[in-house]
């Protein structure tokens, strides 16, 4: 994860802009996030569904999501995120021919391991899955599943238990069923999982600027006074 530096001066000046109870909000929430994980949606069909990881990701802390458009492009209902998209990363991939292989390949230089999901795979029980290494949930299209590509480059295969006729979960309560397990016990474990201080810095800036009406002109203005001193 590229992280840019931040203007200190202009964050401390639009810091000005926010409530005490809003700083320490951000700062609580911003203690919480994590990288170790990241999920990445495939072809997802259903606005709905890929609206509902993007709240799921926001709730458990795992700051990046990464949205593979090949066939069907995202489109996120702010009305089942309750503004989650505001606070999530997100990156897409949907101007290369294989779209999917440019995301793995991604994040495998990133350092991350790809694991998919998938109940008909020889998997790992979630309940058997190691957190220790850095890791990218990929979850496929609803009807049809992860791809040929995730399958050839993935690095695993994970599943939940299931005991009933019916042989998958939906795709977005597979992602809060998988995120809530691997990130309570990351938490409650010994790995250095929270981010930088330079990455939290980076992130409180952007909030910051999520927060603020006509923060474009605020800005402008603010480095205007700058030249003029």
């Amino acid at each position: 994860m590229f992280v840019f530096m931040v203007d200190k001066k202009l964050l401390e000046y639009l810091e000005g802009f926010l409530t005490d109870k809003r700083k320490q909000t951000f700062q609580k929430v911003l203690a919480e996030r994590t990288r170790h994980f990241t999920v990445v949606l495939e072809d997802i069909y259903q606005p709905h569904n890929a609206s509902a990881v993007v709240r799921t990701c926001d709730i458990f802390g795992v700051q990046d999501l990464h949205v593979i458009e090949n066939r069907y492009i995202n489109r996120v209902s702010k009305y089942v995120t309750k503004g989650a998209q505001k606070w999530i990363t997100t990156k897409r991939y949907k101007t290369d021919g294989d779209n999917t292989k440019t995301c793995l390949n991604h994040l495998k230089t990133a350092g991350y391991q790809i694991i998919a999901t998938s109940p008909h795979a020889d998997a790992n029980l979630l309940q058997d899955f190691k957190i220790d290494k850095k890791t990218a949930f990929v979850f496929g299209a609803e009807a049809t599943g992860i791809s040929d590509t995730v399958k050839e480059h993935a690095d695993g295969f994970l599943k939940i238990p299931m005991v009933g006729f019916t042989e998958s979960f939906n795709i977005s309560v597979a992602a809060a069923i998988i995120l809530q397990d691997v990130t309570t016990r990351l938490k409650n474990s010994r790995i250095d999982w929270m981010l930088s201080n330079d990455e939290k810095e980076q992130l409180y800036l952007q909030w910051i600027k999520e927060t603020i009406k006509n923060v474009t002109k605020i800005e402008e203005r603010f480095y205007q006074q700058l030249e003029d001193e």
